[in-house]
């Protein structure tokens, strides 16, 4: 298969640019996650944090995680522009310029690292800039054009900010936020792999080698169902070494019966029309699977506080 080189041929005016397109550059839904993920991570973490310094832990993070959506779409342009999700974006669209983009994306990087580190610590800080590097560079860059593990690896960089927040309490990296980061880290392949299934198409125009692409259905289709297995095993470790408790437990085993029961659905289909259904319906459920599983962290915690337990 040929894949497109990266070009800067995807230009507009500057004019047609409006506030909600350089919000659009921020990926908000995206950065909703990351937020999410970010303040749950805070919230876990022993000795707890000033209010107001967390606030600013968390505004950094979201601007950090803007930042590298708009690096992610100055550079992604060109693909952008052939893919029908995408099509719609500012630069493809022609709303609004390359180096418009860029700039944004660069300026709210240093932005958000420099005020993390002053408002909480450095450590905090080198690891929200290592994920923005990691995403617009090493997955953007490099892994997104150049393997079908662009997902599995690059998920890393979707991964940390529930361990940027807690570094951003404790100045730590503790085993505790490290299954944060394994639960993401290992929700990311199944997740976007189910949405590749029934939009490979897309990346097949865009020249992105997604597994389906490159591997086929069947090898995809496998690879879901090992990823969701490990998954699921992970996300009970947090019980097993008492960081967590039956609340959460109660959670991830009920949410993680439901992933694998989806996971074993989509394994067993033979047609294409029936793959692309189950992969639709298992990257619905695992959105809701991981908001779930986060909130139940945070559930299982206010309820060993309160001593209801």
């Amino acid at each position: 298969m040929a894949y497109i080189e990266h070009s800067s041929g995807v230009t507009a005016g500057a004019s047609g640019a409006r506030v909600q397109d350089y919000v659009a550059l921020l990926k908000p839904r995206v950065m909703s996650l990351v937020v999410f993920t970010a303040l749950v991570g805070l919230l876990l973490a022993p000795g707890g944090v000033n209010p107001v310094v967390g606030a600013i832990a968390i505004l950094c993070i979201a601007v950090g995680a803007g930042a590298s959506g708009a690096l992610n779409m100055w550079y992604d342009s060109d693909i952008d522009a052939v893919m029908s999700r995408t099509v719609n974006r500012p630069i493809p669209a022609g709303r609004m310029e390359r180096d418009h983009a860029l700039a944004l994306g660069l300026v709210l990087s240093a932005f958000s690292v420099s005020l993390l580190g002053l408002a909480t610590n450095w450590l905090a800080a080198a690891l929200l800039a290592f994920t923005i590097f990691f995403y617009a560079v090493v997955y953007t860059m490099w892994l997104k054009r150049s393997t079908p593990q662009n997902i599995v690896i690059g998920g890393a960089a979707g991964a940390f900010p529930p361990m940027v927040g807690w570094a951003a309490v404790t100045g730590t990296v503790s085993l505790e936020s490290v299954l944060l980061f394994a639960i993401i880290f290992l929700w990311t392949p199944p997740h976007f792999w189910a949405l590749a299934l029934y939009k490979q198409s897309d990346y097949g125009a865009a020249g992105i080698p997604m597994l389906p692409n490159v591997a086929g259905n069947a090898a995809t289709k496998l690879q879901i169902l090992l990823y969701s297995v490990i998954l699921v095993t992970v996300s009970l470790v947090p019980v097993a070494i008492g960081f967590m408790g039956p609340v959460y437990g109660t959670a991830a085993l009920a949410m993680g019966a439901g992933f694998l029961v989806l996971a074993l659905r989509l394994f067993g289909t033979r047609d294409d029309k029936a793959m692309r259904k189950a992969g639709r319906t298992l990257f619905a459920y695992s959105l809701s699977y991981l908001f779930v599983i986060f909130c139940a962290l945070l559930a299982d915690r206010i309820v060993f506080m309160a001593g209801w337990l």
